[in-house]
């Protein structure tokens, strides 16, 4: 992995979450859980660059989100496809999920929470808020309706500061 500038990064923001594997961690090395994730936003706030995700109440995840200061966003390439579905459909509350991947974790050079060697693309990030979602803020009922069945659905926004990111060679 090599570091990348942040100012260097480029992608287009739709295809970045709409076709790429990505993977959400939080915790410490020792202790850490993680989850795909399939939206969320990249840009600016407050004059620093920002990832956005959102996780639904019942993640394990969001335990480690709440408790953590940071959290990660790694890219995978297709060739992970099959180790990010098995982490997004076994929880890591009563297992070890990542032992039943090729995924190998390792340190994060500006953050406690973890990364991953496989990963094409590492962006660390230092939480800064998090926003409840809820029904109040919708302006388009159909679009509350088709995505939040009850109310124990609603997701929680974090924000991280992206305080580096790390490109693989390859």
């Amino acid at each position: 992995m090599v570091e990348l500038a942040i100012s260097d990064l480029s992608v287009n923001p739709v295809e970045f979450w709409m076709s790429r594997r990505l993977l959400l961690t939080a915790g410490v090395l020792e202790d850490f859980n993680m989850m795909p994730v399939g939206f969320g936003s990249i840009g600016m706030l407050w004059s620093k660059p920002v990832v956005q995700v959102a996780v639904r109440p019942y993640r394990h995840t969001r335990n480690y989100l709440d408790k953590s200061d940071s959290f990660t966003l790694s890219s995978f390439s297709e060739k992970y496809a099959d180790d990010i579905e098995i982490l997004g459909s076994l929880s890591g509350k009563e297992l070890d999920i990542l032992s039943k991947t090729r995924l190998t974790v390792m340190a994060s050079e500006s953050v406690q929470s973890p990364s991953y060697n496989e990963a094409g693309l590492v962006i660390e990030c230092r939480k800064v808020l998090h926003q409840d979602i809820s029904p109040e803020g919708f302006v388009d009922a159909e679009m509350l309706k088709e995505n939040y069945p009850s109310p124990e659905e609603f997701y929680r926004v974090y924000y991280g500061e992206i305080s580096a990111m790390r490109q693989s060679r390859d």
